[in-house]
């Protein structure tokens, strides 16, 4: 359909909808079943058998495979299908493993899904943009993305980025009107809005002519359909590692079958325990493993509050050093109170709490009537009709606000006078919108009255607005702007900004009307100043106790607002951000430094205050050349560069417009800067339980190969058989593994100097941990052998039984080491109860191996008699308190 070229009512009869209410819920169904999701198609999927296939592709794989049939052919079955089991079970736990993964992302991608603000029912609701059908009302502002494609039917200054579609990164402004002509492209269609595309400026309403595949974008689905596969730096040098530790696996399993075999062993034997060897100590599973604590983690975060966009952020997030936050919602309540008001050379008090439009006016303590005093009843009712807040109430005196916060305390605050937008339209009508932009720090409206006559309101920043107005209404009549008034307002404004209130200005223009106006300019100038309003977000009670933890996890907290100098230092020093030495910038001290000049200055800034978004890059730029790593939050369209470039950028959930959710790595779901503390927190956790895991896997590794290579140099015979190697790796080697993923953070995490970015796998001693325990387990592991075989050498099963049990309890004993920087005895065993659950499980597997005559059979056990435990128990304990035992030696 050629919707460009319809007029509305071509289009309403058409679409078959009701551009005042939007569409019933039972119509949208309807449209449902017929139209389907608003998504576009995506490319195929690995099949749940493909990916469990995919499982037994390793090369280790395989050979073992080949092995367990030649074992088959010799008569060696129950081997082969011990085995076969072991091989399978692994394939199994790996595609579970990989499946959650994939689950995980997913729900981090609906979570983190686009929405949209639609019209159903005569009532305007946000819903998940799949949930569009052809039809639907939806109106868009500035930072949203276009949800479907739209004929547009009213639009305010709008401007909307289509270089997803034509490649012309320069905005298209838009308007309504009908286009008519052969071969009109994309880019040509300004009455047109198209899914995907972002609302850089201004605001507008639009029918919903295609959605999912039927879109503009949907013609082009294919580009979108690869998707791409994140891998993070630490998966990245994990893998690195893993080639390197797969070349001296194999050269030292290479090394034990050589030996053997001169030694006497039987080829078929050695071949199947240099096999059995090699796929134990090849840590192939590594970065699947990291993958899952990641995901893990990443879970944990969203019951958090925070949404990972991007897995790498999970590592970085341990390594900030700096958080640059915006205050307004994130160090604050983000509900904002008009507790002042300021107009005609008076100031009045104002009563009430929160969103509640229940309040009384007090002027120098006696109650007043606003509708009395012509000034402020200028001042409230202006504020409300310049505003698109709504209050909304669900339930008796629950109130919420949709809208932005201080248009919202504005409208709260003519509500409490008794005015309401309702009446205010009967008596005004709005022709114009110029909507609010940061860059101008203010909106305006055009409106006439039952007269015929048209003036402006425009409402936004006292400075600016005292700049552009040349008259103040002042004993109910205009006066000239003489520097007596402008000395009184700016220090009403002041006085204001001194209680830290935040100050918003109403000014008003007469206009000539017969004149059209296309831009702003036009008519933000010669104002007649009304008055202000003094408003307060309080501080969220947790920032404080937040801001104090990321300064002793030597993470600085710089507070970003858009306030006065004076408000932000007022709320700066109620957090604790201003210390005697800290500095305080303001956007205009800014305008005039480069960056190398910020730099020199910027460690010593806490507060930088009067800002626009633009800023946030210079000062993002100036932290990152001194060598920090910056976390940097946003919320509006202005904001993504900042965000894009910080080394973590965090975007709000709820206010954050969706240019900036998609600029960024991490998404707050409730705006609160101490959600960042915790993510940050968490960030550094998983990061620790990956090496936890690291440690305990590769010195276990090491405790196998050389449990092996020291007896073949020995000229002893087999400790250990191929399927009790198998068994260790599968039981022993993975529970723990992944419990020790889920490990609670250490008590001094946050604590410590943040992470450096260049820190390598084995750094803070981590390598020595894994060599020293990996010989004692391999020693201890072949002295209690030994000892057991010397004093029987005609019963050899019992030795490797007992040989087999010394390694898995090292093993078990060693992963409570791993739980801490410190020692075994620095944290509670039972702190972790995956964990105590993990080795329960396998020390219960160990016996029934043991114990029970069918699976003994299986893996060549016999049992062991008790006193053979208390060896058993003491050798297995000596790799992990004999080093505990030394360091405290060496502290003392």
């Amino acid at each position: 359909m050629r919707y460009h070229e319809m007029n509305p009512e071509e289009i309403r009869e058409k679409i078959q909808t009701d551009f005042n209410k939007g569409l019933t819920e039972e119509e949208v169904s309807r449209r449902r079943k017929q139209f389907g999701f608003n998504e576009l198609q995506e490319g195929e999927k690995q099949s749940a058998l493909l990916l469990f296939f995919s499982q037994f592709k390793d090369f280790m794989v395989i050979v073992l495979l080949v092995a367990t049939l030649i074992s088959g052919l010799l008569g060696e079955y129950i081997d082969a299908i011990a085995i076969m089991a072991i091989v399978l079970l692994n394939g199994i736990l790996g595609f579970f493993q990989e499946r959650r993964a994939e689950k995980s992302l997913e729900a981090l991608k609906e979570l983190s899904a686009p929405t949209a603000t639609v019209l159903r029912n005569g009532k305007w609701v946000k819903i998940p943009s799949k949930e569009i059908v052809p039809g639907d009302i939806i109106r868009f502002a500035s930072g949203d993305r276009i949800g479907a494609d739209v004929r547009i039917l009213e639009a305010n200054s709008l401007e909307i980025e289509e270089s997803a579609l034509t490649g012309e990164s320069v905005p298209t402004s838009k308007d309504t009107e009908v286009i008519h002509g052969e071969n009109v492209g994309i880019g040509d269609m300004s009455n047109m809005a198209f899914m995907g595309t972002m609302v850089t400026r201004g605001s507008g309403v639009g029918v919903v002519i295609g959605t999912g595949m039927k879109t503009a974008m949907g013609q082009i689905a294919d580009m979108l359909q690869t998707t791409e596969t994140l891998t993070t730096p630490l998966q990245r040098r994990l893998e690195q590692l893993g080639k390197i530790l797969i070349i001296v696996a194999l050269f030292l399993t290479l090394l034990v079958v050589m030996i053997g075999i001169m030694q006497g062993h039987d080829l078929y034997t050695m071949f199947l325990s240099g096999v059995s060897l090699a796929v134990a100590a090849i840590p192939e599973g590594l970065p699947a493993i990291v993958t899952i604590a990641l995901s893990l983690g990443v879970q944990r975060m969203i019951k958090k509050n925070s949404i990972v966009r991007k897995l790498p952020a999970v590592e970085t997030l341990g390594c900030a050093s700096v958080i640059c936050s915006d205050k307004t919602g994130t160090m604050t309540q983000n509900k904002m109170t008009v507790t002042h008001l300021w107009a005609n050379n008076e100031v009045w008090n104002v009563s009430g709490q929160g969103y509640v439009p229940e309040g009384k006016f007090m002027k120098n303590n006696n109650i007043v009537d606003p509708k009395k005093d012509v000034h402020f009843e200028k001042l409230l009712s202006f504020a409300i009709l310049c505003n698109h807040a709504n209050l909304i109430t669900e339930k008796k005196n629950d109130y919420k606000l949709d809208g932005d916060p201080t248009e919202g305390a504005l409208l709260v605050a003519g509500l409490k006078a008794g005015f309401t937008r309702e009446n205010l339209l009967n008596e005004y009508t709005i022709i114009q919108e110029f909507p609010f932009d940061s860059a101008r720090k203010m909106m305006t409206i055009i409106v006439e009255n039952k007269k015929g006559e048209r003036f402006a309101i425009t409402k936004g920043a006292p400075d600016i607005l005292i700049q552009l107005s040349e008259s103040v209404f002042a004993n109910g009549k205009e006066q000239h702007l003489t520097q007596q008034w402008i000395n009184r307002l700016q220090q009403a404004v002041e006085s204001l900004a001194k209680q830290a209130l935040r100050t918003i200005a109403i000014s008003y223009k007469k206009l000539n009307t017969k004149t059209t106006y296309v831009h702003e300019s036009e008519v933000e100038n010669n104002l007649t100043f009304i008055g202000l309003h003094g408003m307060i977000d309080p501080p969220r009670p947790e920032v404080k106790d937040a801001i104090k933890e990321c300064k002793e996890a030597g993470i600085k907290t710089v507070m970003i607002t858009g306030d006065h100098v004076i408000t932000a230092k007022a709320i700066g020093k109620e957090l604790g951000l201003i210390r005697s030495d800290s500095l305080v910038l303001d956007g205009a001290t800014l305008d005039t430094m480069s960056v190398e000049e910020l730099e020199e200055v910027v460690d010593r800034v806490s507060v930088f205050a009067r800002v626009s978004p633009e800023h946030k890059l210079k000062i993002v730029k100036a932290l990152q050349n001194n060598g920090h790593i910056v976390a940097m939050t946003g919320d509006g369209v202005n904001d993504a560069p900042a965000i894009k470039a910080a080394d973590i950028g965090i975007a709000m959930g709820i206010t954050g417009t969706d240019v900036a959710k998609e600029s960024s790595s991490l998404v707050l779901l409730d705006d609160n800067f101490a959600t960042i503390k915790a993510a940050i927190q968490e960030g550094r956790n998983i990061y620790e339980n990956i090496r936890k895991f690291i440690r305990y896997l590769l010195a276990s590794n090491v405790g196998e190969i050389l449990v092996m290579l020291f007896a073949m140099i020995l000229a002893m015979p087999l400790p250990l058989v191929p399927i009790q190697i198998l068994w260790v790796n599968l039981v022993t080697d993975g529970l723990p593994a992944m419990a020790l993923g889920l490990d609670r953070p250490e008590d001094d995490v946050m604590k410590r100097a943040p992470r450096s970015p260049k820190e390598g796998v084995f750094a803070r001693g981590l390598g020595w941990k894994v060599i020293s325990r990996g010989f004692l387990i391999g020693v201890a592991t072949l002295i209690a052998f030994i000892v057991v075989y010397r004093n029987n050498p005609n019963d050899l099963a019992y030795a490797q039984t007992v040989a087999f049990a010394t390694l898995v309890l090292a093993q078990l004993i060693h992963v409570f080491d791993c739980r801490s920087e410190h020692s075994i005895f620095s944290r509670n065993p039972f702190g972790n109860p995956y964990l105590v659950w993990a080795v329960i499980s396998s020390v219960i597997l160990l016996l029934v191996v043991i114990y029970y005559p069918p699976l003994a059979t299986v893996f060549h056990t016999v049992p062991i008699v008790p006193r053979d435990w208390l060896l058993i128990l003491a050798m297995a304990s000596i790799p992990t308190f004999l080093l505990v035992g030394s360091l405290f030696i060496h502290k003392k």
